[in-house]
């Protein structure tokens, strides 16, 4: 044991100069300088009982902190999480690669064998640089104690500097173990994307002004942006009377859905999405997700559409589609300079009939979304509908996680969801949605006065991780958690369908479905949490209603119809 100065303790200086207040990890050998030094800091070890646990709950906490920080300067948005070297890591990278897609500013550690041992193949043996590089923006090694406090910084602005997303570190133990006399650097302002070219401002605003029919596609960009950036999305679309869709698979609420320019999220379905963007002119603004789950068959967008592409992420603009103009900026300044730009432009009357357009469209969407999500209705189970509407009734304000999966697009059709309320698995990959919950409460009860946090989760995703609830239990972190139960892959089947046609008698659908099933609530109980099952529609609100009153975590298992 060593009475000096390390570059453990140099670490945990630098996270907590940083605002950092928690770590989230799951301890091994090659981490016990740092896990030893959090233990004489002001930080908290948040304990996940598995790597990518703790990674899903660094990037909810990150996703809510977000928020905090657009109205609280002194709030450090970052998730940090510490893993057990290549094993450890190797289990993480499926949440760090759901962190990466959602953007979430995460610094994850993880130990390795000291630099001059490795030439010995011990066992957990790995090159965690690499493994980690493809979902990270920033992937490295700190070879010597010497470079940890430019490195540790350097991790930080990375992570936070848009476009926001994770960086990883290996941190080994003899430079955990040196002496140091270093101290931490300063981490100095994190700056915007900037305001964007001048002349493609311009650009774009001339497009917009000059369009027969113009359509508004806001991505999650936006609301990472901040609740300004969603307003200012607001105030371009009521400037050029254009119509308003949501990037496919938006995971953040990007624009509020009781506007009257407000149409639709856009689905998955090609058909359907080909057909909503079948227009002259489209404005894409901080969208990153918007293509098919499959190989599509017909284009999404007329190659002769103008494009318009908006995003802090260069990567991003004219990606899948040219960019006719192309603004890489901060997307809520982009957007209001755009508006400001175009106000006064356009006549009333020029408005007025492109709103007419808009309303049009939204009824043929309505029309064609009726029933979607009631299923069916001799079925003693609840539907989807139905849970998301008593979901709604009962917890209207709630901070939302979901990995609802099949309920996700009967959540986002059917609630009025505001800016800064909700966050999705951006992804795909299962196993976020759950731990992310627990992150996002930790993240708010940090807060003077707290949301409610929520996690829709799916059946199927809910047993990626059921453990996660022994962190919320064990940290006595106010939570319910919904489990939309149909106790099968339901995407998988529909997915079946889509890919190779047919109907569902012509398929067996091998290992979609859970026979017999798991017993989810004795499976939470186990776990530290209360938990109830909720088995007809006229049960939901009053057991919504009970775990919401009750502090701690609530587990409710609800069975409910394809």
């Amino acid at each position: 044991m060593t009475d000096g100065y390390t570059g453990a303790d140099l670490v945990t200086d630098a996270l907590e100069s940083y605002g950092v207040d928690y770590v989230f990890g799951n301890p091994g050998t090659t981490e016990l300088p740092i896990v030893n030094a959090i233990a004489e800091s002001d930080l908290e070890y948040r304990l996940g009982l598995h790597e990518d646990i703790a990674v899903g709950m660094a990037g909810g906490y990150a996703q809510r902190r977000r928020y905090h920080a657009h109205h609280d300067e002194s709030v450090t948005p970052v998730g940090v999480a510490n893993l057990h070297i290549a094993p450890g890591l190797a289990h993480g990278l499926g949440n760090l690669y759901a962190a990466k897609v959602a953007g979430a500013p995460l610094v994850v550690t993880a130990g390795n064998h000291s630099t001059d041992f490795r030439h010995e193949e011990p066992i957990l043996s790995g090159r965690l640089a690499d493994m980690a590089r493809q979902f990270c923006k920033w992937s490295d090694e700190v070879l010597d104690v010497a470079a940890l406090p430019t490195m540790l910084r350097r991790a930080f602005r990375v992570a936070m500097t848009p476009p926001t997303g994770p960086v990883f570190l290996a941190l080994p133990l003899d430079v955990t173990m040196a002496d140091t006399d270093a101290e931490p650097e300063r981490l100095g302002p994190i700056p915007n994307a900037g305001r964007g070219d001048p002349v493609q401002l311009e650009r774009a605003a001339d497009l917009l002004t000059d369009a027969d029919e113009p359509v508004l596609v806001v991505g999650d960009g936006v609301a990472r942006s901040g609740a300004d950036a969603v307003a200012a999305a607001v105030d371009l679309a009521e400037a050029t009377g254009a119509r308003v869709h949501g990037e496919i698979l938006s995971c953040e609420a990007d624009f509020p859905t009781a506007h009257e320019q407000w149409v639709s999220y856009l689905p998955t379905s090609e058909d359907h999405t080909a057909t909503l963007l079948d227009t002259d002119t489209i404005c894409f603004a901080g969208v990153s997700t918007n293509t098919t789950l499959t190989r599509h068959e017909k284009v999404l967008v007329d190659p002769d559409t103008t494009c318009i592409h908006v995003s802090d992420d260069a990567w991003q603009v004219g990606k899948n589609q040219p960019a006719d103009a192309a603004v890489v900026g901060d997307p809520g300044l982009v957007l209001q300079d755009l508006a400001e730009r175009v106000e006064g432009r356009l006549s009333d009357a020029v408005v007025a009939e492109r709103l007419e357009m808009v309303a049009d469209v939204t009824e043929l969407a309505e029309a064609k979304m009726a029933g979607f999500g009631e299923g069916d209705g001799d079925d003693p189970r609840a539907s989807k509908a139905q849970l998301v509407d008593a979901l709604e009734r009962v917890a209207g304000d709630a901070a939302v996680v979901d990995e609802g999966v099949t309920s996700k697009y009967v959540m986002l059709n059917r609630w009025d969801l505001e800016p800064e309320q909700y966050i999705s698995n951006k992804g795909g990959g299962l196993g976020y949605g759950l731990p992310a919950t627990v992150g996002a409460a930790v993240a708010e009860a940090q807060r003077d006065d707290p949301r409610n946090v929520v996690g829709f989760i799916g059946d199927g995703s809910y047993q990626y991780y059921p453990h996660s609830i022994y962190s919320a239990a064990r940290y006595d972190l106010d939570l319910t958690v919904v489990i939309s139960d149909n106790r099968n892959y339901r995407i998988l089947k529909d997915n079946t369908l889509k890919l190779m046609g047919g109907t569902e008698d012509d398929y067996e659908f091998v290992g979609m479905d859970f026979e017999p099933a798991v017993d989810l609530v004795a499976n939470a109980e186990s776990h530290g949490a209360r938990a109830d099952r909720v088995e007809t529609p006229d049960e939901i609100e009053g057991a919504l209603e009970n775990a919401l009153a009750h502090d701690g975590p609530d587990v409710l298992d609800v069975l409910v119809h394809d």
